[in-house]
């Protein structure tokens, strides 16, 4: 009888990036803000890469991504496809250099994935277009989160913790800068002060981390301590790690660049302006052009104070799910009770060690905010987002940022941090698409809430902008009305205000901390409300005061 051979899909194999290259090679990435770019830049480059970033999509590379990439693809992969084809054409043609040189000279790394979306197909898709377009074998390096897809074990990007330390505080580091920049930006003074001073500091600790970790020997203990509870980490990496979180020189150089930025900038917080809430899927939350139909200048060119969503928040959501994972496995019922009691060691370490990595990541980040000034935001506990969400989305399901969606809505809006939340995403993204069908029941139990959910393209920008527009004029007047209310609750009028902050310039420096305030969610009406009390605090101000108003009767 004909027996048919069966042949099964093998993994396309391509010539590796090995160790040998690392000094010849160049590292292409990209698909973030131009701040992280830039820190992650320089953070490879300790490490002894060469490092280079992609510019930021436009449309004419996602018209070029879908020139050479299937149809039906999310617009995010056409975006950055495109800009690397692009890239790399740019390349070829300023430096004189044919397909072959090009292929030999540079590589790409990118984020892999099995989940339930589209973002599996990215590496072959990826692939299939560079070969497409004349570059035929250049290679596309992919790691998921714990390792790169490499086969050999001398390739030249190795994903440990030697690495991953001074990336991701890069990533931190970025995190902070973009948030303060976002916040300042729609109260300053002088129209683009603040990117000016923001990137004479990027390029001040740019510089800082292009030097490789040199750690203090006095954390040599403390560090054999946590190399315990992680197996995985040697002695020296933990090192590393402790290092970065207590060492000195990291922390003052970002306190000299706090009064750097408290000198230089000018802003003023008496004008009411709504705060947005961006969030959604990943890379439509993260990027700053066409791909997000360039939302964020779009809205403080409407006058609404932008909060972006940090790229920490999502190893803190990785490792949450983690966590999750070791609970769910040790509760499951064909181990027995004897074998799941005898597990239980196991199974408390492998808790504590993410509930340890967690503490470390939130400890760092905050050492990192509180030294550039304080005013960035700390980030939410996942256990209580979670929480918040675990009524209207089940925390198992993984595509996309999960729960996240649901969570943030409620815990932005809950807290008084946001007026309006506006949700990215590409058009027919799965996770965020069956996320809003949930909001719909969030919005029928909060209907407070104010959401917007947006879908993104490479083209529809008009209607998005209208949508957005409207959307913004409520959130606009919640916010408005929120400062008129504190001006009437204190009995003063902004000129009265502008009046007493001459005498007193440290409040009205960019780095003064505005405390948070029960049912005030606007910075102007949270600033109206800061002065007042410090007026009503102030003896010699009252006294002034009252001297005028005895003038005045007289």
């Amino acid at each position: 009888m004909f027996q048919q051979s069966r042949r099964h899909y093998r993994r396309p194999s391509e010539r590796p990036f090995t160790h040998d290259e690392k000094n010849k090679v160049t590292v292409l990435f990209g698909g973030l803000t131009e701040r992280h770019n830039f820190l992650l830049r320089a953070a490879g480059t300790s490490l002894g890469y060469k490092v280079d970033f992609l510019p930021t999509p436009t449309k004419q590379d996602y018209q070029t991504g879908r020139e050479y990439a299937d149809n039906g693809m999310c617009s995010p992969l056409y975006f950055t496809l495109g800009s690397l084809i692009n890239h790399l054409r740019r390349l070829q043609k300023e430096n004189g250099l044919s397909p072959a040189e090009v292929i030999d000279q540079y590589v790409y790394v990118i984020a892999g994935s099995r989940g339930p979306c589209r973002f599996g197909m990215y590496e072959a898709q990826f692939r299939l277009a560079l070969r497409n377009s004349g570059f035929d074998g250049f290679r596309v390096l992919t790691f998921e989160q714990k390792k790169l897809n490499q086969p050999s074990q001398h390739t030249g990007l190795v994903f440990n913790g030697t690495v991953f330390l001074p990336l991701f505080v890069a990533v931190m580091l970025a995190d902070i800068l973009n948030e303060m920049a976002n916040q300042w930006r729609p109260y300053e003074v002088i129209e683009g002060q603040t990117d000016l001073v923001l990137d004479e500091v990027t390029n001040r600790i740019a510089g800082f981390l292009e030097k490789p970790i040199t750690p203090n020997k006095r954390t040599s203990l403390i560090a054999y301590v946590f190399s315990r509870f992680f197996p995985g980490a040697s002695p020296e990496e933990m090192q590393k790690v402790i290092h970065v979180l207590i060492g000195r020189e990291l922390h003052h150089l970002l306190r000299e660049c706090a009064q750097h930025l408290n000198n230089r900038l000018q802003v003023d917080y008496l004008r009411p302006k709504p705060i947005c809430k961006i969030t959604g899927e990943f890379w439509a939350q993260t990027t700053e052009g066409d791909g997000n139909f360039r939302m964020f200048s779009y809205l403080e060119s409407l006058g609404a104070e932008v909060l972006v969503e940090p790229l920490t928040m999502w190893f803190l959501y990785l490792a949450c799910l983690a966590w999750n994972r070791v609970y769910d496995e040790h509760g499951l019922p064909p181990c027995g009770i004897l074998k799941r009691i005898c597990s239980l060691p196991e199974t408390f370490m492998k808790a504590l060690r993410f509930r340890i990595a967690v503490t470390l990541v939130n400890f760092a980040y905050n050492r990192f905010r509180r030294a550039l000034g304080g005013i960035a935001l700390s980030q939410p506990d996942q256990f209580e987002l979670q929480r918040l969400a675990e009524k209207y989305y089940n925390r198992k399901c993984k595509g996309g940022e999960g729960y996240l969606e649901i969570a943030k809505t409620i815990y932005y809006s809950q807290n008084r941090l946001a007026h309006l939340v506006i949700s990215l995403k590409p058009f027919g993204c799965l996770p965020s698409t069956q996320s809003d069908g949930a909001q719909a029941a969030v919005l029928a139990d909060y209907p407070d809430i104010h959401f917007l959910p947006i879908e993104t393209s490479g083209e529809g920008d008009v209607n998005a902008h209208s949508r957005v527009q409207m959307a913004l004029t409520d959130a606009k007047e919640k916010a408005r009305r929120e400062f008129q209310d504190c001006l009437q609750r204190w009995n003063l009028s902004q000129e009265e205000i502008r009046r007493y902050l001459e005498t007193h310039p440290e409040w009205q420096q960019p780095l003064v901390r505005i405390p948070k305030y029960q049912k005030i969610t606007g910075k102007g009406a949270r600033f109206v409300t800061f002065v007042a009390e410090k007026m009503r605090n102030d003896l010699s101000y009252r006294l002034a005061t009252i001297r005028n108003k005895a003038e005045c009767t007289e």
